[in-house]
């Protein structure tokens, strides 16, 4: 009797595991299938997949939502991605609709919020082992260069501007940021430049001639800069985010880091490239220099 009974709660016990158990077994594979069908899919597309190669396929929790203030977020330290839901196949929030049937600009939104993953993966990563060649870039960075910044309080009044003096959060916030927003206008401009002549902005031609012109405006304009949300209370009940200026925006040593070491870009392009940003250096014009400091591991 006490043989039966110790039987028949083993094959209970069998049965209440088994959902826990398959469940537990399915999101590693709906995670690792979602993330090889967009690896797949952007080098369909001719999209970089150099740093999104670096992140293991199970370390982003991809999570739907309806969002109304972004399109996108990612939550830093908890691995956890949050995308609208109209991202989302067929609007029912559970995996991820082609990158053929997203917008350009739903593909830039979706390539800023992964290079954020990028980078904690990479913090994550350091916390384990050696740190990475960009990761010890990107600190000596967010030292010498937005450590100290200047703002536009205003943000229609580009021309206003104030100094401040960034917090540790802060000041790795207003990197990332400025990092991920060249990211995303590298991919949107490679899209909308490629749609129609077919040619790739890797090879010498008109494609990538259109791209290096829009560099060259996007940097004389002060486009490619980033943005933090202000650490103390009483500044986040006038704003959420505090916009850096032009003056403040991308370096070309940044961007030599960003074009080859996490995009892979061509070493054509890429010189072509920082001609134009470093260039613009010369004068002055931008805020913070890190002469001296430079990671002789990424740069050139």
């Amino acid at each position: 009797m006490l043989r039966r009974v110790a039987l028949i709660g083993l094959l209970l016990g069998g049965l209440l595991s088994l959902p826990s158990a398959g469940l537990s077994e399915e999101r590693p594979s709906l995670t690792d299938r979602m993330w090889r069908q967009l690896l797949s899919e952007a080098q369909a597309l001719g999209l970089p997949t150099k740093f999104l190669k670096a992140v293991p396929p199970s370390f982003i929790q991809f999570e739907f939502d309806d969002l109304r203030t972004y399109a996108a977020e990612y939550h830093l330290g908890e691995h956890r991605m949050v995308l609208n839901r109209a991202l989302s196949f067929n609007g029912a929030g559970a995996t991820l609709r082609p990158l053929g049937r997203l917008t350009h600009a739903e593909i830039e939104t979706l390539y800023h919020e992964l290079f954020h993953a990028y980078v904690d993966y990479l913090a994550t990563a350091a916390a384990e082992a050696l740190p990475d060649p960009v990761l010890k870039f990107a600190k000596v960075q967010q030292g010498c260069r937005y450590g100290a910044v200047l703002i536009t309080p205003v943000v229609q009044r580009k021309g206003e501007m104030e100094e401040r003096f960034l917090t540790e959060r802060e000041s790795w916030e207003a990197l990332n940021e400025t990092w991920a927003v060249f990211v995303g206008w590298m991919v949107w401009n490679q899209l909308e430049l490629t749609k129609d002549a077919g040619q790739s902005i890797q090879k010498p031609g008109k494609s990538q001639d259109e791209w290096v012109s829009r560099l060259r405006i996007a940097d004389r304009e002060g486009i490619l800069r980033g943005y933090y949300e202000p650490e103390d209370s009483a500044e986040r009940v006038v704003t959420h985010k505090r916009y850096l200026a032009a003056a403040s925006r991308l370096s070309s040593e940044e961007a030599v880091v960003l074009m080859r070491d996490v995009m892979g870009f061509s070493p054509g392009l890429l010189t072509r490239a920082i001609g134009i940003l470093a260039g613009s250096e010369e004068g002055g014009e931008r805020q913070g220099r890190c002469d001296g400091q430079r990671s002789h591991s990424v740069m050139p």
